[in-house]
């Protein structure tokens, strides 16, 4: 497979995951830091860093409207709840200072 093969499929992937994402609004950045060790910013943040590599201006509140389909605090707003005191503590030790 050629490498420019490769990328189209990665990118198809990537689409994928965060169509995916932003149906699944029932779960929690917290959920998927303590279960995947990576949430829906974390992929905002590696689209930014590949857009930077790029030399592609894309500033971090882009990023994150692409991969939550709306503004960030939108959506916060909308679907985010409150951790409990089990997924902060989890995240405490899963991640810590994140």
């Amino acid at each position: 497979m050629d490498d420019m093969t490769m990328t189209e499929l990665e990118a198809a992937a990537f689409r994928r995951l965060v169509s995916h994402l932003r149906k699944r609004t029932d779960v929690q950045n917290i959920d998927l830091m303590n279960l995947g060790g990576f949430c829906r910013n974390c992929l905002s943040n590696w689209l930014k860093d590949a857009a930077d590599e790029q030399g592609v201006a894309l500033d971090k509140e882009a990023a994150r409207e692409h991969v939550y389909g709306m503004p960030y605090a939108q959506w916060k707003e909308k679907y985010q709840t409150e951790a409990t005191a089990e997924q902060a503590e989890k995240l405490k030790h899963s991640h810590p200072g994140h």
